[in-house]
């Protein structure tokens, strides 16, 4: 797979206009005209920049990591570096909107390089992409005029500061947007937790748990065709616990069971449950029940 370490380089594969700085650049059309064309097709590719991105008018499909996405409704979407990116000459990509590419070194020593790390939905897969309102497109339209101006302005020391500070503002102004969204998919936040639980049922049920162990939540997420962080963020949203504490609280509720069957050790039940090393098991049994397993062997059998 081909690696690009550097904005001008991945540009040039693009097929795109060299930057104005080396390691950021910028293309706008939210108004008239169209954004450059990028080439028609490329086999799977990852770099070393960030990039955001809002389309509108695109034909075709782009496949963002796993996941083919329909930009034809239009979308603001994120991609963190190291994503794998590829798409086929089916997609017109000729659109309104903006793109930005930065280099990950461009945030070196300010702020902003520890705080977009925070950003989870740099993680989401395109098909969870930041869907905007009339309103919000236009509050995200006045951020990009004004970041455009300072890009075209004549280089000075406050430059790259200005422009840090106005990705800083687009990147909370997501975030708020994101909080929106998923307020307003609440129906779909019900509907994953409901499945992300069938997926645990299943995986427990068919026997895997013996065979492979305690699955990951990225492969729970991929059978759910969400992405990993964005399965996580959706739960902590609907339920205040993250993916990895609905496994952790599943496994629990199994473990009470097997617990109360006098013929097993507590070992036993670690691995039966998954656990390569029992103290762990313990430790999180202790974590979320208050008590240990043998402290709640003893207390059931009180009872």
């Amino acid at each position: 797979m081909q690696h690009f370490k550097t904005l001008s380089s991945y540009l040039e594969y693009l097929e795109l206009p060299r930057p104005q700085h080396p390691m950021f650049s910028m293309y706008t059309a939210m108004g008239q005209g169209f954004l450059p064309c990028p080439k028609e097709s490329s086999p799977p590719i990852t770099n070393d920049c960030y990039s955001i991105s809002f389309k509108k008018f695109v034909k075709g499909d782009l496949t963002y990591g796993r996941t083919k996405y329909d930009f034809t409704d239009g979308a603001l979407f994120f991609i963190a570096p190291r994503q794998v990116l590829q798409w086929e000459n089916n997609a017109v990509f000729e659109q309104k909107g903006f793109s930005i590419n930065f280099h990950e070194d461009f945030l070196i020593g300010t702020e902003l390089a520890i705080a977009i790390k925070k950003y989870g939905f740099f993680s989401y897969s395109a098909n969870e992409a930041l869907h905007l309102s009339p309103r919000e497109e236009r509050q995200i339209e006045l951020i990009i005029e004004n970041m455009h101006l300072e890009y075209h302005n004549n280089p000075d020391s406050f430059s790259k500061e200005i422009i840090i500070a106005h990705l800083a503002t687009l990147l909370k102004y997501a975030h708020r947007f994101y909080e929106r969204q998923f307020i307003n998919r609440t129906d779909f936040s019900n509907d994953l937790l409901e499945r992300f639980n069938e997926q645990l049922q299943q995986y427990f049920e068919s026997g895997q748990l013996q065979k492979d162990g305690i699955p990951a939540i990225e492969q729970i997420a991929g059978r759910l065709s969400v992405s990993q962080r964005y399965l996580s963020d959706t739960l902590k949203r609907e339920t205040g616990k993250t993916s990895t504490e609905h496994l952790q609280l599943y496994l629990i509720d199994l473990a009470k069971n097997l617990l109360l069957k006098p013929n097993k050790t507590i070992s036993e039940v670690a691995y039966d449950l998954g656990f390569e090393y029992p103290p762990y098991f313990t430790r999180l049994f202790k974590k979320k029940e208050g008590i240990s397993p043998s402290e709640f062997r003893e207390k059931y059998k009180m009872n």
